[in-house]
């Protein structure tokens, strides 16, 4: 099978919505779960179906993606005879390219590449979502069925269906009808963005739709819905396990809240479906006399210090927690510094930032609270000692204790943002 089928993953996603988080890495390359980066679910799944010949479309701020994938390593990717995997970016040659307008322009863009060696199938997926599958039924599936197209959908909470591709499909799986992101869904059958094309039959969508000038060049908006209207061979394939998009705040958020629940949502134990990645070399976790750890995740190289307490955390490599400090339903990037007496609640806090003594940060409402109020810090900030910050406070990356003086109070209020332009920006 892995012969057969190539894998496409699309991940030059702006992923704007995950606010300081993508201001200086792709989606797909945004760290997740204490030792990986989301792109790595992706990955995994793809090896792990003994798909070994993968590309992946890169395109906004792609560095740290191409730092952590490198040649594939980790992945067993390192190949180049039997596949392996190769990064593309937009460029200019003797055919010019441009940004991509759509998913479906990235794959027609770098069709040469998609085509070269002739694949009996080509699987599309994206680079930021979390979840595990044996993308080998799938393909089976795709080929039982003589299908043209094959989707992968999932049951959504109705009231969350008008943000996903909907589905109606008949008792056979093949489906008659295909809306985009409807204001009044009719139904919970969602895309997943993960479709199985035979090769020949993409060839030719992609050919047909370049030329279109009205299209926006989108599987989901173009080229699955066309497929549909011209009656050929699209079914469905369904899937029943964890599968989420953490493209907003509070879905990053309540994805690692996942992680430490009792079961948790993703066994990340369980050694036959490994979530591979690129791990760093870091000293064991140290913690000290009298800390308190409950219900969390602390990765290599965190240091927990005396009476300091962490509850429904995940903490990543190298951070610190001063003495007395206290986390609470939290998630701490990579060698961030929480200095003593520091209270953390309800934050993400990015790489390498500085939570000063004293500092209070985010706060836990009450159960039943309209709205999870995630405060977030971005990358390499320091906030100075003894500043109270609120709930769903936004806090932009490489600001120093310099940039604080619009609060001579040290109080930034619920609702506030800060950003890197230096200037204090409530709302």
């Amino acid at each position: 099978m892995s012969i057969q089928t190539r894998a496409v993953i699309l991940a030059g996603g702006e992923g704007t919505r995950l606010s300081v988080l993508t201001a200086k890495r792709a989606k797909p390359a945004v760290p997740f779960g204490g030792k990986y980066r989301i792109i790595d679910f992706t990955l995994s799944n793809s090896v792990n179906s003994n798909i070994f010949d993968v590309l992946i479309l890169t395109q906004y701020r792609p560095h740290s993606l191409i730092d952590h994938i490198g040649r594939g390593q980790p992945w067993d990717l390192d190949r180049s005879f039997t596949g392996g995997v190769h990064m593309l970016q937009p460029y200019k040659g003797r055919r010019d390219t441009d940004w991509y307008v759509g998913t479906a322009d990235a794959v027609w863009q770098n069709l040469n590449f998609v085509r070269r060696g002739r694949p009996k199938y080509i699987l599309i997926l994206s680079g930021d979502h979390i979840y595990e599958m044996d993308y080998a039924a799938l393909i089976n599936q795709h080929e039982y069925k003589g299908a043209d197209a094959t989707i992968c959908t999932i049951r959504v909470p109705i009231e969350e269906a008008n943000r996903f591709g909907i589905l109606d499909i008949d008792l056979k799986g093949r489906v008659r009808d295909f809306m985009e992101k409807p204001t009044n869904p009719p139904s919970n059958l969602a895309s997943m963005g993960i479709y199985v094309f035979n090769l020949d039959v993409l060839e030719r969508l992609l050919m047909e739709d370049a030329s279109r000038q009205s299209s926006s060049h989108d599987f989901g908006k173009d080229i699955i819905p066309r497929m549909v209207v011209e009656g050929q061979n699209v079914f469905a394939y369904p899937f029943d396990g964890y599968w989420v998009d953490v493209g907003t705040i509070d879905a990053y958020w309540e994805a690692h809240m996942d992680l430490i629940a009792h079961p948790p949502s993703i066994n990340l134990n369980d050694r036959s479906w490994i979530i591979h990645t690129r791990s760093e070399e870091r000293p064991p976790v140290i913690i000290q006399n009298g800390a308190i750890v409950k219900d969390s995740m602390i990765t290599d190289g965190s240091v927990v210090s005396e009476g300091a307490l962490i509850e429904r955390s995940v903490l990543s490599p190298g951070v610190y927690v001063g003495p007395n400090a206290v986390i609470r339903e939290s998630v701490i990037l990579t060698d961030t510094y929480i200095e003593a007496g520091a209270v953390v609640e309800r934050v993400i806090i990015d790489k390498q930032a500085v939570i000063g003594h004293d500092v209070q940060v985010g706060k836990i409402l009450e159960e039943g609270a309209s709205d999870l109020g995630i405060t977030v810090v971005g990358k390499s900030t320091h906030i100075p000692a003894g500043f109270k910050v609120g709930r769903n406070v936004t806090i932009g990356s490489d600001i120093g204790p310099e940039d604080f003086g619009d609060y001579p109070d040290k109080v930034i209020r619920d609702n506030s943002r800060l950003m890197p332009d230096r200037k204090k920006v409530d709302y």
